[in-house]
């Protein structure tokens, strides 16, 4: 595909002294009103080398390069050079790149299979994976495929929560109040039930807390009892998990969780104290990192029991020696910036160089209209429940809305839909962006939705339907006439398509996934637009053969960008 930006910096370049190719194009810029050009050259450095006024340095170069057939028309507008490129040989160049490269366009190959570890999603073992998850493991799962799309070799990490002193207060409920069928019918429901029946009852009798803490004291020790109960918690708990994962079409190169690590972490403390880091204090060992101003990070409790920090050191530094990274990006909410601010600064201290290619990824919170969600007060809303509310709504829609198609198959449809309308919501805003829970928004089909975007798909291919089996051959075979293609929202639409590629790389450097969320949105009412404003199946062959391969481009990358997304794109709808 043409560097268009590139092939416009060399023109220029015959033109302008005293400035390399390089400076020339980080000048040029994209106006916001496409009336003022494709392109538009600011000639306000140049004043003082040309020793001219910028209007006039501007006035020259336009009369300089109005002749280049790179351009449809070039005009001076103060001090900038307004550029029109070519429409037909604009949209000749996009429409060759996307229906060449098909499922690959949008990809490249920036990251030369160079490692990059992904942590995400990381639920709490026998605790509810409920609707506060949901943006990890969407976030998490789409910097992965962004990731995959820019030529890095991503390794994906679900760092479960299967430690601590929580399992203390589990073990201690189940032998207090616990069924073993009622645990296996309903695992994550009893679990939580149990660990909310502790801490009330832990109100009254506060020698729980005492028992709790004995108990995981057991299970750090490996007490095979205390072991047992735990593994088989774990074991309940991820069949769980899978049945979310698996509605989400979501999987992991590695289940290693927190304890994994327990047996490597008496490494690092001793490492700790031998770079003279570790300091006592009251029974307990800390890093004193105020001059950082990162306050007090505690590494070992009074009774000698490891916290995050300590697993955490543990697993980078496992991480590094297992897949040499070039980036570890753990997608973990804004809650936590203090803890990684001081175990990111921690490892830097103890001498690990790659410290700096560690990246904590926040984002916003999600809460419920009557406050912020608690497994400790049972006060969640499962995720399990949000997936199949959406697909059972979305089945609705499609049961009243499609009288006509009966090829289309309502109940993956439906759940390709519903799924994905949860999974845009999450990730149409800022990541950091907190907001309130509400299902009417979720399950809202209306507006700059994924049913929107997933429907304009629906739309291209029944447009590459009716053209028929002939018209589609020819449109992929590169024999489109791009001088009908040369309108106002033809034009519009190429140029989204165009930017695409760029947009996945603008994602992927900024960890932000609704980059890409909002750009499919851009392609999707600019294919709409087209949609209404031409009619696309038109008697004249070579005009009707032009018009469907610009569907073609716009289908393929739409549906590119759902993927990106963790998205389906359904052929009907």
């Amino acid at each position: 595909m043409v560097n268009f930006k590139e092939e416009i910096a060399k023109v220029l370049a015959e033109q302008v002294e005293g400035l390399e190719l390089s400076e020339i194009m980080d000048m040029i810029e994209v106006p916001q009103d496409s009336k003022m050009g494709d392109y538009a050259f600011p000639c306000f450095k140049l004043a003082k080398v040309m020793r001219k006024a910028p209007p006039l340095i501007a006035k020259g170069i336009a009369a300089g390069i109005s002749e280049c057939e790179l351009f449809e028309k070039v005009e001076q507008v103060n001090a900038y050079v307004n550029m029109f490129i070519s429409k037909e040989e604009f949209v000749k160049d996009i429409l060759d790149e996307v229906i060449t490269k098909g499922d690959d366009f949008g990809k490249s190959e920036l990251g030369e299979h160079k490692p990059v570890i992904v942590e995400y999603s990381s639920p709490n073992i026998a605790k509810p994976f409920h609707i506060g998850h949901i943006r990890s493991t969407v976030i998490g799962n789409s910097l992965y495929k962004i990731y995959d799309a820019m030529g890095y070799d991503v390794i994906r990490i679900n760092h479960l929560g299967d430690y601590g002193t929580q399992f203390g207060k589990m073990i201690c409920a189940y032998r207090h109040w616990g069924n073993k069928e009622d645990v296996i019918n309903e695992p994550i429901k009893t679990l939580l039930e149990y660990y909310t029946k502790f801490h009330i009852e832990a109100e009254t009798h506060p020698e729980l807390e005492d028992e709790a803490r004995e108990i995981f004291a057991k299970l750090e020790k490996g007490e095979p009892e205390e072991v047992e109960l735990w593994q088989w918690f774990r074991d309940e708990s991820l069949k769980e998990f899978t049945k979310v994962y698996e509605m989400l079409g979501i999987e992991f190169d590695s289940y290693n969780g927190e304890s994994f690590y327990s047996d490597k972490m008496p490494r690092f403390v001793k490492e700790l104290e031998e770079k003279g880091l570790l300091q006592e204090s009251q029974g307990a060992k800390i890093v004193d990192l105020e001059e950082y101003g990162l306050g007090v990070a505690l590494i070992t409790k009074s009774d000698g029991s490891t916290l995050y920090i300590t697993r955490d050191i543990a697993a980078a530094v496992y991480r590094k020696e297992t897949y040499d990274f070039y980036k570890n990006i753990y997608v973990v909410a804004s809650q936590q910036n203090l803890h990684f601010q001081q175990w990111f600064k921690i490892l830097s201290l103890m001498g690990y160089e790659y410290a700096k290619d560690c990246v904590h990824v926040p984002f916003g919170l999600v809460s419920l209209a009557e406050g912020t969600m608690s497994t400790r007060h049972g006060r969640v809303v499962f995720l399990e429940d949000v997936l199949n509310k959406a697909v059972e709504k979305t089945r609705e829609i499609i049961v009243e809305k499609n009288q006509e198609d009966s090829e289309v198959d309502i109940d993956q449809v439906a759940k390709e839909v519903g799924i994905g309308a949860v999974v845009f919501q999450e990730l149409s805003n800022n990541r950091i962006k907190d907001y309130v829970f509400n299902w009417d928004k979720v399950l809202n089909f209306d507006g700059e939705t994924g049913p929107y975007v997933q429907y304009t798909h629906a739309r291209c291919a029944s447009v590459l339907r009716r053209a028929g089996e002939d018209v589609v051959a020819k449109a992929a075979s590169g024999q489109a006439d791009c001088k009908y293609l040369c309108s106002e929202s033809a034009y519009q639409l190429a140029k989204l398509i165009y930017k695409f590629p760029a947009v996945v790389i603008d994602a992927g450097e900024k960890y932000e996934p609704s980059i890409v969320t909002r750009h499919i949105v851009d392609m999707a009412q600019a294919f709409n637009r087209f949609y209404h404003d031409e009619h696309i199946l038109v008697e004249n062959e070579d005009e009707k053969v032009a018009k469907v391969a610009l569907v073609m481009a716009a289908k393929n990358a739409i549906k590119n960008g759902l993927a990106l997304l963790g998205m389906k794109a359904p052929e009907r709808m």
